[in-house]
């Protein structure tokens, strides 16, 4: 409890000092001043000095210097992406902090002298030796450290240390992905990966859960104990769908030199009648997967134009069928061959990233043609940093409570 009740300490001093500089700049923003880091940064010195501020000195420096590099980062990511510098969504301005967001983070920096003990141990500053459950070894000095703490109550130490690419040996396969509902992939080797629908299955559980939480008095201690369970029961559904993707995206990448998929607007697909299966079968988060494995063990990964017709082309002569409701799930084109709708699509994924590919992979044998162009059509309404570690566990113990860190229905496409 005593290393609980410092972490606790070092989130809310951290939280605090974010909170001021961010009212410091919006002040100053009122009035037509400039407030730079330098200013920020002197001010926290002055205000670690009074009587109503003091208590910041309990906690590590370096903690409270990286919430102002946090809140400087959050203000440079804001005004990139009104500038139309930074790509992607747009980046709201930063906000106050709560004690009671869902997520709690403190970093230290090899400033603070933070260390990984003989004993496997991590020794923080001002907190102790906090006992960790590893989940693998880290490969070189880590450069900083983020201990997190998330809304199940769970604790997590995530490093981040510098590592070299190492290439796979080399494969003479390469494959097309066509993501769906029913099944959660379909590969262009025929291979079909079943859609485990983790929340559907959790629904349950977490319907029962959640109807208790709604039963509670608000303030109560019980409420707080039935908050917790439904936290950890959607915990639960997130790890477990997280843990399959990686093993699923890692047999891919290991077993094929080059990998396409689809780019699918997931946000788009998010907004229709099948958004909890959409949301709950986590296609970006597994195309991400394959992006990053790719990059780092030395394979090759594209994404197909979004517009493309991969549904509605014959694999074998190229003939543009037109559109196919979604309970077609096989069709047999002028020439006479019967395709599968998920595995045809598959293929002409594969054919289509080979012709865009600037490198293609050629295969040893493969009868989907490498030389059809991409047809685009109208959508049809249906649907240089170093490497992180990942996060390992804090073990619990008697001084902290320490948990580890941060898988659909009718066939979509």
């Amino acid at each position: 409890m005593g290393q609980q009740r410092s972490l606790a300490k070092a989130f809310g001093c951290a939280r605090v000092v974010y909170n001021d500089a961010l009212h410091a700049r919006r002040e100053a923003f009122g009035t037509g001043r400039r407030i730079s880091d330098g200013d920020l940064s002197k001010r926290l010195t002055e205000s670690k000095r009074t009587p109503e501020r003091e208590w910041l000195r309990e906690v590590s420096s370096v903690v409270l210097q990286q919430a102002l590099a946090d809140l400087n980062t959050a203000y440079r990511n804001f005004f990139a992406s009104v500038s139309g510098k930074r790509k992607g969504a747009k980046v709201a301005p930063p906000k106050f902090r709560s004690r009671k967001d869902n997520r709690q983070a403190i970093r230290f920096t090899k400033n603070s002298r933070f260390a990984v003990t003989s004993g496997r141990k991590l020794r923080l500053p001002k907190i102790g030796d906090v006992r960790v459950r590893w989940s693998r070894e880290l490969p070189t000095d880590p450069s900083s450290v983020t201990v997190i703490k998330d809304t199940s109550g769970r604790y997590f130490a995530s490093f981040v240390v510098e590592v070299e690419t190492v290439a796979l040996p080399q494969s003479d396969s390469e494959v097309g992905i066509d993501l769906g509902l029913t099944s959660f992939a379909v590969l262009s080797n025929g291979t079909m990966i079943d859609n485990p629908r983790f929340l559907r299955r959790a629904e349950r559980k977490l319907r029962e859960a959640q109807q208790s939480l709604s039963r509670k008095q608000k303030g109560s201690a019980n409420r707080g104990k039935a908050r917790l369970r439904v936290a950890k029961a959607h915990a639960k559904v997130s790890d477990t769908r997280r843990d399959w993707m990686h093993k699923q995206s890692t047999m891919i990448i290991r077993d094929n030199q080059a990998v396409y998929v689809e780019d699918l607007c997931v946000k788009g697909l998010a907004r229709t009648r099948l958004a909890k299966s959409v949301h709950d079968a986590g296609w970006a988060m597994f195309t991400r997967m394959l992006e990053e494995k790719s990059a780092r063990y030395g394979r090759h990964y594209r994404k197909v134009d979004r517009w493309f017709p991969s549904t509605q082309l014959c694999s074998v002569c190229g003939t543009l069928s037109g559109k196919k409701p979604l309970h077609v799930r096989a069709w047999t084109c002028t020439c006479g061959t019967t395709h599968d709708r998920d595995s045809n699509a598959a293929k002409n994924i594969l054919a289509a990233g080979r012709a865009d590919s600037p490198t293609p992979v050629e295969l040893v044998s493969d009868s989907v043609s490498a030389e059809r162009p991409a047809v685009k059509q109208e959508p049809t309404g249906s649907a240089a940093q170093p490497a992180q570690t990942g996060i390992s566990r804090l073990q619990a113990g008697k001084d902290v409570n320490l948990a580890r860190s941060p898988r659909p229905t009718p066939r979509y496409g």
